[in-house]
């Protein structure tokens, strides 16, 4: 098999599964919208089971509930058998996602589920299964055909109950109003963590270690407080100690690139008029995306005067692991 026949193999995968995808907007219904109330309005959590590679795809949808904000957990067909049932309460939503909608381990326990009392929603790949005539709601993730070309192992079916998991999780953070404050409290390890947890006044250079120079220092100075701070830039306020400027590097580049004399020039000569500058109470991601937008390396951490309260630099984002080197 030579390399074209290859790519058009993996081609036609991706074309099958995206044409599973693709129909399954069709069964995005009102018993959709009766999942998502029932589960919005359950006062117990989310609890998914499903056999082999349905249940391999129900780990993936809790841990996307679970970090979403909708309180998720998996329980293995067998081992609920075996007394793992005990973890569910009546209160509790319980999901069975099953191709066939046959999977004897999940009619053994279909019974159980009604004796506590809990509510059945089944997310199979057909309505008129076993399953689906136990279960209070059904959610339709059929497909016209597996990405196997033996139409044998599970391809599009899994990647259909996948969606329709990222559907349903997604549809109840914006009922529950989930914010990216809410979602940093979930994860607050690594750089996802750091980028919507960490403020400006976190990691902002503040106090001595700010370049500040009056509007009347003497270009000499100002490069001296450039050159001490090491930040390749300094504020420029007034005789209020207001933001009136910024001198960077680039602006002194610039500046000797001319043919005039620079000795009797003052910083307010040099300066870049009403500079960028950003609240210490803002997400330090925030400060990223204005960098970013505006090519620019530092920004001014000002308060509600607009008196210069720190400074933040575009390497110390990165050595954070807000962005990628």
């Amino acid at each position: 098999m030579n390399s074209s026949e290859i790519i058009d193999i993996g081609k036609k995968v991706v074309s099958i599964e995206s044409e599973a995808i693709n129909n399954l907007i069709n069964n995005i219904d009102e018993n959709f919208a009766d999942a998502v109330k029932l589960i919005f309005n359950s006062k117990g959590r989310v609890v998914f089971t499903g056999m082999g590679k349905s249940g391999l795809i129900a780990r993936k949808i809790v841990a996307t509930m679970n970090s979403t904000g909708t309180a998720a957990i998996f329980m293995h067909p067998t081992d609920a058998l075996h007394g793992d049932l005990g973890m569910v309460r009546k209160d509790d939503i319980v999901i069975l996602i099953s191709k066939s909608g046959n999977t004897e381990e999940l009619i053994n326990l279909v019974p159980m589920f009604k004796r506590i009392g809990v509510k059945l929603i089944a997310m199979i790949g057909d309505k008129f299964s076993k399953l689906a005539k136990d279960c209070d709601i059904i959610l339709d993730v059929s497909v016209k055909e597996e990405a196997c070309p033996f139409d044998l192992a599970p391809t599009s079916s899994t990647t259909a109950s996948l969606v329709m998991g990222d559907a349903l999780a997604i549809s109840l953070l914006e009922l529950r109003g989930f914010t990216a404050e809410d979602f940093a409290l979930l994860h607050p390890g690594g750089s996802l963590g750091k980028r919507l947890a960490l403020k400006i006044s976190e990691i902002m250079y503040s106090g001595k270690d700010v370049p500040i120079v009056n509007e009347n220092t003497s270009l000499k100075d100002a490069i001296l407080e450039i050159t001490s701070k090491r930040l390749g830039t300094t504020c420029v306020v007034n005789d209020n100690g207001k933001l009136s400027g910024i001198i960077t590097d680039g602006d002194l580049r610039r500046l000797l690139e001319k043919t005039i004399d620079i000795k009797d020039l003052k910083a307010v000569d040099v300066m870049t008029k009403n500079p960028k500058t950003i609240s210490p109470d803002l997400l330090a991601s925030f400060a990223l995306q204005l960098m970013e937008q505006y090519n620019i390396t530092s920004l001014i951490v000002v308060d509600n005067d607009k008196i210069p309260i720190g400074m933040i630099h575009l390497h110390d984002l990165v050595k954070l692991g807000l962005r990628e080197r």
